[in-house]
């Protein structure tokens, strides 16, 4: 049985591991990037307790993370899915059908964009350029590339993450 993201969110956080991350940089000067990565590596997400710890470490402000935070598009404050779905909604994909395809993500799945399914297994994000402007439309999920979609191709991709474990 899965977890919903709300149980993830409230589960009691291990900071085992962020103290190993936190030691690693100790003293350094300008950790605070590579930790908060390094954290977002091993949750998936940056959890609440683990800024505050980091803040008193790193002797810095919470604040001034939560800073970093929402101004850098690469973290992520919400546990996310197992499979994100990156829709390009760039020029060539939108002349050649983007739209369609986040419509088709949102009928199959029942998310849009920066929504994560409740069992944590789909994150979408309808980005601005994936940089494939020749295999337009394109979507990635995580690291694979899929390009020249038609809605049928679309469907079936959906398809065989839905029957993925």
């Amino acid at each position: 049985m899965s977890e919903t993201a709300e149980q993830v969110q409230e589960q009691e956080i291990d900071l085992a591991a962020a103290n190993e991350i936190l030691d690693k940089y100790q003293g350094m000067q300008g950790a605070l990037m590579p930790v908060l990565q390094e954290i977002q590596d091993h949750y998936g997400f940056i959890p609440e307790p683990t800024v505050h710890l980091t803040a008193e470490r790193l002797n810095v402000y919470s604040s001034q993370i939560f800073g970093v935070l929402t101004f850098y598009a690469q973290f992520h404050l919400e546990p996310r899915g197992k499979y994100i779905i990156r829709v390009c909604m760039g020029t060539a994909c939108h002349v050649k059908g983007a739209g369609r395809l986040g419509d088709t993500v949102k009928e199959r799945i029942g998310i849009g964009h920066a929504e994560t399914t409740e069992d944590l297994k789909f994150t979408a994000e309808f980005v601005a350029c994936i940089g494939a402007c020749g295999m337009a439309p394109v979507i990635m999920v995580n690291d694979a590339t899929y390009g020249s979609l038609s809605v049928q191709k679309m469907n079936d991709i959906v398809t065989k993450y839905q029957e993925m474990d």
